[in-house]
């Protein structure tokens, strides 16, 4: 894993999405937060040229920075069947759809809670492996547990590599969210015009 970073995707999806069904993915960046010997999410990348925030939900695969691969968008809202994903196909969890579920509920707390980065991710991760690192509670799964259903899942999608999809040496899976977060270099303008 030298080359590769262990890293999720998972971030924007347009409601009535532009994006195809099949669409190229580049992995862009990260947010220069890391814990447990790795970078964690929120993640930077583009799906089809569009800029999105990427959360990754698989800790057994790598993306490396730059890389471009083709992928399947699947909705999380019980609407289409997940045998284009990792966790719904090739793994086949039976609870696959509510753990994608309580994985989007959780990529919505990275922004109120900037110093608990670490367990945000891990929980996500611990969510689909339970080799992934742990987080330093289970606080954050039981939140999940009982606020996931908040959410308008229509506009959630995981990003999984083309098939065939398996449990390991493939791309990372991420979920993408719909709410678009400026990369890195646009906060730093962003700030530098108001201040």
């Amino acid at each position: 894993k030298a080359t590769h970073i262990a890293l999720c995707l998972v971030g924007l999806c347009l409601g009535g999405s532009a994006f195809a069904d099949t669409v190229p993915v580049t992995f862009t960046g990260v947010n220069g937060a890391s814990a447990f010997g790795y970078y964690i999410g929120p993640y930077y990348g583009t799906v089809n040229g569009d800029p999105v925030t990427l959360y990754c939900v698989d800790f057994a695969n790598d993306v490396s920075f730059g890389q471009t691969w083709q992928a399947n968008l699947t909705v999380i809202d019980g609407s289409a069947g997940l045998g284009n994903t990792r966790y719904g196909g090739a793994v086949g969890l039976s609870n696959a759809l509510t753990l994608y579920q309580e994985a989007a509920w959780l990529t919505t707390q990275y922004a109120a809670n900037p110093s608990d980065y670490a367990n945000i991710q891990a929980t996500i991760w611990q969510l689909f492996d339970l080799n992934a690192p742990l987080p330093s509670s289970d606080n954050w799964l039981q939140l999940a547990e009982t606020n996931y259903t908040s959410l308008d899942f229509s506009r959630y999608e995981v990003v999984t590599n083309l098939a065939p999809v398996t449990a390991t040496g493939q791309v990372q899976e991420f979920l993408i969210d719909p709410s678009p977060v400026p990369e890195p270099t646009a906060v730093v303008l962003l700030g530098t015009v108001l201040g």
